[in-house]
């Protein structure tokens, strides 16, 4: 870009006059920083415009400065006395020109400053990472504060189950004759019969599996369900049942985890574990030690090593008459007969199950932590994960295998959670590694309680639906197309 009017003869007559007088010299730089500013507005002006940004105002400015730097050599008093004049310069008038030049270069390099990471590619290519990592920090944030208050929503009540385990202790309290206990039935522990495996502290949720097992079931009266609770709703467990008594014959057994005596700290590594957390955790409180987080982090930890989810490693201990046993969560709804799975051949494996691995996902590698070299060397991480919630254990096998002792030697390594962090998934993979029949799927099908895009014939064609997730149907966070089942 040149200036415009003379510009050439202003040239010209530069180079002759420069050792006659020495404003000219001086008047010929002010004209280079002027021409070499307009240059850099109008690349800055043009850039903006191939880029399309939205800065209308900046793109005027621009015009506009690039207008007033030409304008000013247009003035009548510049023309006459600086650009068209043989003479010597005015040294007066040189001064206000060169006040102007200066007054709108100062205004085109705050421009260009305030402008500058519009244009700079690296500039703002350091600005949206920083963007992108603050974002993926709320982000996460988000996340984690979200997960922990769907996992209060999970262990809420609604209102119409509200007290329920306390109104039938009372009724027992009331009518104490009603509610006497029975010698137990030789069905318990007649290894002929179809035995179902429950445990959980939620009344409601065992009602619905129990009823629906029998509403299917060809033989009601062939099936035996073993009940376990723990001590504070067991005698509500008990009431329950006795109020309203399974139809078709079924048997109903409620036992409190405390009625099995093997089952304490000496024997047990995870009591050894939830006692020493306890320990460590009230601890950590009372000193004031404990943050939020961590808080938050420890209630978790004792929540999954619950014993009454860690009780179906001993099953052939609990019941040491039985050949078989199906475990059944307590968040499932039984649609057909399921007789058919202890005809199942198991081929000497001790855990029939349903798979859930497809491609990448539910692997091993999700479960178990393979840098550390024990897990490295004893399991293949692309192996397929199986799925808790409806599982047939051929009792007679896991006594040959030995598999709680496994299970015990597992949990004592995992003291320090370096070997896997949580839940009872882990450990069961590893304890009935190359020990697990994979069953059709159509036996089990997951994820009414976290996914929404089941499909409605796989749901229909399954024997056993889970509400595994935290979604659970007797909620309000539960999901509506699931609800009715």
């Amino acid at each position: 870009m040149r200036l415009q009017n003379g510009g050439n003869a202003y040239i010209h007559r530069t180079y002759v006059a420069l050792n006659s007088d020495p404003l000219k010299t001086r008047l010929d730089l002010i004209y280079r920083q002027a021409n070499d500013h307009i240059t850099l507005v109008k690349a800055y002006a043009a850039y903006a415009r191939k880029l399309k940004l939205d800065i209308s105002r900046q793109l005027r400015m621009f015009d506009d400065l690039a207008k007033n730097f030409s304008d000013i050599t247009l003035k009548p008093m510049y023309k006459s006395s600086l650009f068209e004049t043989n003479g010597n310069l005015d040294e007066d008038v040189l001064r206000q020109f060169e006040k102007e030049v200066k007054d709108r270069v100062k205004l085109a390099r705050l421009l260009m400053v305030e402008s500058k990471e519009n244009y700079d590619n690296q500039l703002k290519i350091q600005k949206l990472k920083d963007t992108i990592f603050a974002v993926s920090e709320l982000l996460g944030k988000a996340k984690k504060n979200g997960a922990f208050a769907s996992s209060i929503a999970a262990k809420s009540v609604p209102k119409s189950l509200h007290c329920l385990a306390m109104r039938l202790v009372e009724e027992r309290i009331s009518h104490p004759e009603k509610y006497k206990d029975f010698l137990p039935k030789p069905e318990f522990e007649d290894p002929d019969v179809y035995h179902y495996a429950i445990f959980s502290d939620n009344v409601i949720v065992v009602s619905v599996v129990v009823r629906s097992v029998v509403k299917n079931a060809e033989e009601p009266w062939k099936h035996v369900f073993h009940v376990v609770t723990d001590r504070m709703n067991l005698a509500a467990m008990k009431v329950w049942f006795r109020m309203r008594p399974v139809e078709g014959g079924a048997h109903v057994e409620v036992k409190a985890l405390e009625d099995f005596k093997f089952m304490n700290s000496a024997y047990v590594p995870v009591l050894r574990q939830i006692e020493s957390a306890k320990k460590r955790f009230y601890l950590e409180q009372k000193m004031g030690n404990a943050t939020k987080d961590g808080t938050n982090m420890k209630f978790r930890d004792l929540e999954h090593m619950s014993m009454l989810n860690h009780l179906r490693f001993y099953l052939p201990e609990m019941y040491p008459k039985l050949h078989k046993i199906l475990f059944l969560d307590a968040d499932v709804v039984v649609q057909k007969d399921l007789t058919g799975l202890w005809k199942i051949d198991l081929s000497g494996k001790v855990n029939g199950a349903v798979e859930t691995c497809f491609g990448s996902f539910h692997r091993f590698s999700q479960y178990l932590n393979f840098s550390n070299p024990l897990i490295r060397d004893m399991f293949n991480p692309k192996a397929c994960s199986w799925a808790y919630g409806m599982n047939i254990f051929d009792l007679d096998a896991w006594r040959l295998e030995q598999c709680t002792k496994m299970y015990h030697s597992w949990q004592n390594l995992n003291v320090d959670h370096t070997l896997w962090k949580s839940g009872t998934l882990p450990p069961g993979l590893m304890t009935f590694y190359s020990l697990t029949k994979s069953l059709d799927k159509s036996w089990h099908v997951l994820g009414l309680g976290f996914n929404p895009s089941i499909s409605m014939d796989v749901i229909n064609n399954a024997a056993v639906i889970h509400y595994n997730g935290n979604m659970k149907p007797w909620l309000d966070i539960a999901m509506n197309q699931y609800k009715n089942l």
